[in-house]
């Protein structure tokens, strides 16, 4: 596989699962499924539902070439937690370690203060990347819990 581009060369793009066409909604679900099913070893059913509630968002970053590297999903207010939500945060096994995650969040993160302005956003992150999400500004606020026999924790941001 070729290399990941820097960060500068990737071209973001938020859009509702509906608006994606049939190439972008498979490369979108493959990468979830490379990472948090068989990178993870967790069997779980990824499509969910809450991909198609209404004002859900799938921020895609893509490298010059149409490849996906990295994707995260945004949950307006009342979905999965009362707050605005950030998950489903994944990069492509090829692209980490050059800065992509960081600006993933960035991104998700500018996109939530667009559309539900001055709300909190939280987050269920895996408990090894409470470090990671605590350099965006998030903090635990909750106990470990197990999903998917994976811990995780409830993060907060605002």
């Amino acid at each position: 596989m070729s290399a990941a581009p820097d960060r500068g060369a990737i071209a973001w793009r938020a859009e509702p699962l509906a608006a994606l066409d049939a190439t972008a909604v498979y490369a979108l679900l493959r990468l979830r499924a490379a990472v948090f099913v068989l990178e993870q070893a967790c069997a779980y059913l990824d499509p969910d539902g809450l991909d198609l509630v209404p004002g859900a968002l799938q921020l895609l970053g893509c490298a010059r070439d149409g490849a996906l590297l990295a994707c995260a999903r945004l949950l307006p207010p009342g979905v999965a937690f009362p707050e605005p939500s950030i998950g489903r945060v994944v990069v492509a096994r090829e692209a980490r370690g050059r800065g992509i995650a960081h600006a993933l969040m960035r991104e998700a993160l500018a996109l939530c203060e667009r559309h539900w302005p001055g709300q909190p956003i939280v987050i269920g992150a895996q408990q090894y990347l409470t470090g990671f999400y605590a350099g965006h500004g998030f903090v635990v606020e909750a106990e470990p819990y197990l999903e998917d026999g994976i811990p995780h924790v409830h993060m907060r941001r605002g």
